[in-house]
């Protein structure tokens, strides 16, 4: 373990991500990643000034591993490919859509990202105006749907309940409430429970896609 004046921005944050992994983001404190370091808490704010900044070096780390797709296909099947694969990276990663979602990154990783797509969508044929706007709307779609992928759908879902155990109750629920007063409910609950996240996710992506095709000239 480092000693305190020995102690790295790099070490700090591979213990933030130790931590990270193991209790959440809820979990996640100043206290417990200089206990991982064996280092004093206060040795912690010599790199950052809060947990705010930790979170955005954590931002940047959680990315360090992710790779933009090959440059095959048009634009919409190069960022069908690429928002298919940030949503597999953001779900395989404890909280990660929780840590980076709101934030701006301005570390290397997600430079580097924002990067690449904007050149994409620039060389497709999108003003700079909607390439910028494309962006930003397509991360924050990733991210609230993997937000809401993550949250239980009931409270049955957190004391042990499966997933799709759950949706088959919520259905069951829909189709017992009055016809008269819910008619659509009724009819519609096993199309609102059926699909499964990765029907949602795609359903929701194509229709982005769909939308940003009218941009273009």
């Amino acid at each position: 373990m480092p000693t305190d004046e020995g102690l790295t921005r790099e070490a700090l944050v591979r213990a933030a991500m130790l931590v990270l992994d193991r209790d959440g983001i809820t979990g996640l404190s100043m206290r417990k990643v200089a206990a991982e370091l064996d280092v004093k808490a206060a040795s912690l704010y010599w790199h950052v000034r809060n947990k705010e900044e930790l979170l955005d070096l954590l931002t940047d780390a959680l990315m360090a591993d992710a790779e933009p797709p090959p440059r095959r296909g048009d634009w919409r099947a190069q960022f069908r490919d690429y928002f298919t694969a940030y949503r597999r990276h953001l779900l395989d990663r404890r909280d990660a859509a929780k840590v980076i979602a709101g934030r701006f990154g301005l570390g290397p990783n997600m430079l580097r990202f924002a990067e690449d797509q904007l050149s994409r969508l620039r060389e497709a044929g999108f003003s700079d105006a909607d390439a910028t706007m494309a962006t930003y709307l397509l991360g924050t779609y990733v991210q609230g749907f993997v937000l809401q992928e993550q949250s239980p759908l009931t409270a049955a879902e957190t004391t042990g309940a499966g997933r799709r155990e759950v949706a088959t109750a919520v259905a069951d629920h829909l189709r017992a409430l009055p016809g008269d007063t819910y008619p659509n409910l009724v009819q519609l609950a096993g199309d609102l429970t059926g699909p499964s996240m990765d029907e949602r996710f795609a359903f929701g992506l194509e229709r982005i896609l769909d939308g940003l095709a009218t941009r273009l000239p």
